[in-house]
């Protein structure tokens, strides 16, 4: 190699006004939720670790550094040979701070050229790929983009940042201290720049950095701390088989599924203690799981039993159980399954902390269908949840709801099925307020739209199993080309209905209130943008609507009996209409309170 430089650099540095490429044999842009979830919450809590209440921005300049390791660079293109995904990622996220800035009427003088700048006369992003050009856009003008026919870095990228809007903890870096936070991650988070003469030297590098000398994984090291503890040759080697073979299977489908196993497996089998959510607090178990798990293992080997060789030997058979059980956790996140549903429901809405909760009360003597029972139970106390924090507008981002998960993770660690069902239920019993109490005041917005779009569908789908047909929730909540949209019963024409509401912001609040939403086709929805009730009424009453749809119109009434029947039964407030105004609104929004009552209900606690 002729020369490589190395020096520490700023983000602000590094991405201020100043282009990078990727090569086109480059590897996609490839993170997924839980990356951007340990992103985020790295970063705030870092920030939050040194902010204290009523720091101007000027004290900013006196917190300390976070590291982001460092970025490999090939020659005076920039070219990005190590690092494009933490780089993407933080661009994204660089993004969201700038949308959030400019919709709070205030300014940032970094944010804007770290993401974008001029050069030679024309305004490009600092990341230039024109693969995600059109992408990269829509989100910095807050605008949708289709993903059908997007490739697999710009479906991620998309996904990504949407996945950045729900998981910032809005609550702790409020509109206050968002400034603060923008001049810390400028100017407060680093990397080591390591820049080659040629590309061919950058590459050199690289393979260096993640080949020759490759350290061991936390996995690899906490097998060879654990199989070091067996005395006998032929159990160690026997152990070692079935350790390779989990793992194996493990990350089948996702490189570090190990390691995100092995975490929700310590986290809901021993971890007693959670760092406390104040500047300056240490980490504490839950913490250290979450990075050097194998250390913690090590250092907590009395605490959590490990003693002999004999108890090194249970704990890796333990380790099989327990991978058994969350692999089939993860096929029924996957692959909708009655008999797993509920815990297929919470993963289409993100709730990633899910195995955790469904792994505490498990006991490595129970059979499977004592498992099943239990993670069955837990799935719908964790479907309460949800549907209890969106509905009070209360954000399910991972800094938010740790702590919570984690102090019922313990409550529920290694429980018999009655004691189970107890202990839920009283926690059940002392959520905020139920979705019953507040449900005719939820609207739709950006936050609340995903769980609206589920919600409609576990209704539509529960409304159509009561009726003998099958539910078509799957399909609801599929991406497919022409996807399941929400659909606005009232038209977006204020013009319209003057005489109905006060003025626009009147008509808006009423137009997205949950009763007044259906779920249509997306090609469908478009169709009926700019039609009235009469018009649209026909479509809802056709193939092209849902039982649900239908329900707003006489033919369900006529043509049903299985309606009428389940109307009759559950005395519900079903009727049909000739218009749709705040009335009707009203209404709907009742008849919602009492589908939801029947689907999202306490009873399997007294099964």
């Amino acid at each position: 190699m002729k020369k490589i430089e190395g020096s520490p650099k700023s983000l602000k540095q590094l991405l201020h006004s100043t282009k990078y490429s990727i090569h086109y044999y480059q590897r996609e842009y490839m993170w997924q939720r839980k990356h951007i979830e340990e992103l985020i919450d790295d970063l705030t809590s870092e920030f939050l670790d040194y902010y204290q209440e009523g720091d101007s921005r000027q004290m900013v300049k006196d917190y300390g550094i976070y590291f982001m390791g460092s970025i490999v660079l090939a020659g005076d293109e920039k070219s990005i040979i190590d690092g494009q995904q933490r780089f993407s990622s933080l661009t994204l996220l660089l993004m969201y701070l700038n949308n959030r800035i400019k919709a709070n009427g205030q300014s940032h003088s970094s944010i804007e050229p770290m993401i974008f700048s001029d050069q030679f006369g024309e305004k490009s992003f600092n990341i230039d790929v024109e693969e995600r050009a059109e992408c990269m856009n829509a989100i910095f003008n807050c605008q949708p983009f289709d993903i059908t026919n997007a490739g697999e870095s710009v479906k991620n990228l998309y996904g990504r940042y949407n996945d950045i809007m729900y998981i910032f903890p809005h609550d702790k870096i409020h509109d206050n201290i968002l400034l603060h936070f923008c001049d810390w991650l400028t100017e407060k988070v680093y990397f080591i720049e390591i820049v080659a003469t040629t590309e061919q030297d950058a590459h050199k590098i690289f393979v260096t950095m993640n080949d020759r000398g490759l350290s061991l994984t936390s996995t690899e090291m906490l097998k060879g701390y654990l199989l070091s503890e067996i005395k006998d040759d032929i159990k160690r080697e026997k152990l070692n088989n079935i350790w390779k073979d989990k793992i194996l299977h493990l990350k089948q489908d996702d490189d570090n599924g190990d390691e995100t196993f092995i975490k929700a497996w310590l986290r809901s089998q021993y971890a007693e203690t959670i760092r406390e959510g104040r500047a300056g607090a240490i980490n504490k178990d839950f913490d250290i799981i979450g990075g050097s798990f194998h250390k913690w293992v090590r250092d907590e080997r009395y605490k959590i039993g490990l003693n002999n060789t004999d108890d090194y030997e249970l704990f890796i058979k333990k380790f099989e159980k327990y991978a058994d059980v969350y692999m089939k956790i993860k096929e029924a996140e996957n692959t909708f399954a009655e008999e797993t549903k509920y815990i297929y429901y919470n993963a289409r809405v993100n709730f990633t902390l899910q195995p955790q909760l469904l792994l505490a009360p498990i006991c490595y003597e129970d059979d499977w269908d004592t498992i099943i029972e239990k993670i069955n139970i837990v799935a719908r106390f964790i479907d309460l949840y949800i549907i209890s924090r969106f509905t009070n507008y209360k954000t399910l981002n991972y800094s938010t709801i740790k702590n919570f998960v984690f102090n019922i993770t313990k409550d529920i660690r290694r429980c018999t099925i009655p004691e189970l069902k107890e202990k839920l239920n009283a926690h059940y019993l002392n959520f905020e307020s139920k979705p019953e109490d507040v449900l005719p005041d939820l609207k739709l917005n950006s936050f609340t739209k995903k769980y609206i779009k589920n919600m409609l569908a576990r209704i539509t789908g529960f409304i159509e199993e009561e009726t003998g047909v099958a539910s078509n929730y799957c399909n609801y909540m599929a991406q497919t080309k022409n996807p399941f949209e929400i659909e606005h019963i009232i038209s977006d024409h204020f013009e319209w209905f003057t005489k109905d509401y006060t003025d626009q912001n009147d008509f808006n609040q009423w137009r997205n209130s949950v009763g007044a939403l259906l779920l249509l086709h997306k090609s469908i929805n478009a169709s009926l943008n700019d039609a009235k009730f009469d018009y649209k009424l026909q479509t809802y009453c056709s193939n092209e609507g849902n039982i649900y749809s239908e329900s707003l119109g006489q033919q369900a009434y006529n043509n049903n009996p299985q309606f009428k029947r389940f109307v009759e039964e559950n005395n519900l407030p079903f009727k049909p209409y000739v218009a749709f105004g705040k009335p009707e609104i009203r209404e709907r929004n009742q008849l919602l309170v009492q589908l939801v009552q029947l689907v999202w209900n306490n009873d399997m606690f007294f099964d």
